[in-house]
C-alpha cells in the first residue's frame, strides 16, 4: 500500500497539482483519491484500482515527454548523482548544486525509503560500506541521523566528535586528514565550526563528501529535508508549496538552516517570505537580494505577531550565540521574542506547519519555540525530524549510485515496530 501512496504523491509533486485538481485530472472523486492515500492501518483506506494506476504511469509518461525530460540529449536521463555533482564529484556541499528537477528526484527516491525508514523493510544494499562521520562541532541528531541512514542502507559507522581530539589539533591540514580518511572509508560526513572547511575536504578525495555544517555557511541536507517536509504536509492538506506564506523567524544571520532553506524555497514559484529578527540578526543581504531577484516577495520586521499573521510554515531557529563575533549581543531579542501557543493562536492559521531545525531552547522564558506548542497538531519539528532519515538514505544512495537497486533488494523486517513512535504522535505520525 505503501507503493502506492508514494507513487500518487509523487505525481501530485511532479505535476504540480493539488488533491482536488489531481482527482480532476484521473477523473476520480476527491474522496477516493484521499482513500487511497490514507496509511494501509486506517480503517478507511482503500487501494487503488490497477487501471487508476497505469492511468497516472501513463500521465507521468508523458508530462516527461511534453517538457523534454525523456529525450535523449538533454542530460535530463544522466543519473542524478552526476546531474547534482560538486566540480564533477558525487558530493554534496551546498544546495545551490539542486534546480527544481533534481530536487523533485531526489525526493521521488526519499518516498522510495520511506518503508525501510518506517521499520516495515530492510535492505542490505550499502552492506560492507563504511561511512566516516567527521564531527569538529558537537552534535546530537544530525549525526545520530546520517549515522542511522547508513546503517539503514546495510552499512557500518565509523565515528568521531570534537576538534581537540583530532589530529587537526595537533597541526594536520584539512587537505591530509580527507586524504588519509578516504583510504579508511567509502564516504565522508563531515561538519566544521568554519565556513568553507567541509569543501576543503572535499577537494582532496574523490570519494562522495557529504555537507552536515560549515559554521554560519550551509546545511545542505537539513534544507532537503526540510523541504521535503513541507512537501509533505501540504500534500497532507491538499496545498502546493508555490505561492505559499513563509515566515522565517529567530536567528536568520548565523542560522545555516535558513540560508540553506531559503535557497530551495526560491527555486518555486510566487512565494511571499516574511523574516523576523531583530536588527543584529537579520538575514544577510546576499541571501536577500538572490530570493528578490528570482521574483518573489520578501517582507523584513522585527515584530513577531506581525511576521507571524496569516503565514502557512513558521520556520523558527535558535540563536547561534556560539557563532557570535566578539562584543556582539542580543539587542532586541528579548523573552517576548517566543513562538508560544497564545501567539500561534492569535495570529496563525488552522493549517500553519510549525517547524524548526532543532535543538530548540524549552527553558521557561527562551526566545524560541515554545514547549507548550508540544500537543498542538500544527507543530511539525518530530515529522520533521522523522524525515531526515529518508532523505539522509536517498542522498547516500544517490552519491553512491545504487538509488536504482534499492526497491528490489526490500525484504520485510523481522521485527515488530510500535504504531506511533511518541506516545503523543498525531493519527498523521503513525508508521503505515
Amino acid at each position: 500500500m505503501s507503493q502506492q501512496q508514494d507513487l500518487l504523491r509523487d505525481a501530485m509533486r511532479r505535476l504540480n497539482l493539488t488533491r482536488d485538481a489531481f482527482s480532476e485530472r484521473l477523473g476520480v472523486r476527491r474522496r477516493a483519491l484521499d482513500t487511497w492515500l490514507l496509511p494501509s492501518d486506517s480503517s478507511e483506506s482503500r487501494a487503488m484500482p490497477e487501471m487508476v494506476g497505469k492511468f497516472v504511469a501513463e500521465i507521468l509518461q508523458r508530462e516527461a515527454l511534453d517538457t523534454g525530460a525523456g529525450l535523449a540529449g538533454t542530460g535530463q536521463q544522466r543519473p542524478l548523482a552526476q546531474r547534482i555533482a560538486a566540480e564533477g564529484k558525487p558530493q554534496l556541499l551546498s544546495v545551490a548544486q539542486f534546480d527544481r528537477g533534481s530536487l523533485e528526484d531526489l525526493f521521488h527516491v526519499a518516498d522510495v525509503m520511506q518503508p525501510i525508514a518506517r521499520r516495515q523493510k530492510v535492505t542490505r544494499i550499502l552492506e560492507g560500506a563504511v561511512l566516516g562521520s567527521l564531527f569538529f562541532e558537537a552534535s546530537t541528531r544530525t549525526r545520530v541521523s546520517f549515522g542511522a541512514a547508513f546503517c539503514r542502507l546495510g552499512g557500518t559507522v565509523c565515528d568521531t566528535t570534537g576538534f581537540t581530539f583530532s589530529s587537526m589539533a595537533k597541526g594536520e591540514s584539512i587537505y591530509d586528514t580527507s586524504r588519509v580518511m578516504s583510504g579508511y572509508v567509502d564516504a565522508l560526513v563531515v561538519r566544521h565550526p568554519e565556513q568553507g572547511s567541509v569543501a576543503e575536504f572535499a577537494r582532496a578525495t574523490n570519494i562522495p563528501v557529504i555537507n552536515a555544517g560549515d559554521g554560519p555557511g550551509e546545511h545542505p541536507s537539513q534544507a532537503i529535508l526540510d523541504l521535503y517536509t513541507i512537501q509533505r504536509e501540504f500534500s497532507r492538506m491538499g496545498k502546493l508549496v508555490d505561492g505559499t506564506h513563509v515566515a522565517m523567524v529567530g536567528d536568520l544571520k548565523y542560522g545555516r538552516t535558513v540560508h540553506s532553506l531559503i535557497r530551495l524555497l526560491s527555486l518555486y514559484r510566487g512565494l511571499k517570505f516574511t523574516l523576523v529578527a531583530p536588527p543584529s540578526l537579520e538575514m544577510p543581504a546576499y541571501l536577500v537580494e538572490l530570493v528578490a531577484r528570482n521574483g518573489h516577495v520578501i517582507e523584513q520586521t522585527s515584530s513577531l505577531a506581525q511576521g507571524l499573521r496569516g503565514a502557512d510554515v513558521v520556520y523558527a531557529t535558535r540563536v547561534q550565540k556560539e557563532r557570535f563575533a566578539n562584543g556582539e549581543t542580543l539587542e532586541g531579542y528579548t523573552p517576548e521574542f517566543q513562538v508560544c501557543k497564545a501567539l500561534v493562536d492569535a495570529v496563525c492559521k488552522p493549517d500553519t506547519i510549525l517547524m524548526h531545525p532543532l535543538p530548540r531552547d524549552g527553558r521557561p522564558g527562551a526566545n524560541d519555540l515554545s514547549v507548550d506548542l508540544n500537543h498542538d497538531p500544527r507543530l511539525a519539528i518530530f515529522r520533521q525530524t522523522d524525515n531526515g532519515i529518508p532523505v539522509r538514505m536517498a542522498i547516500f544512495a544517490v552519491l553512491m549510485g545504487v538509488e536504482q537497486q534499492v526497491a528490489r533488494s526490500m525484504r520485510d523486517a523481522g521485527w515488530r515496530s510500535p504504531a506511533h513512535i511518541g506516545p503523543d504522535d498525531a493519527d498523521f505520525d503513525g508508521l503505515d
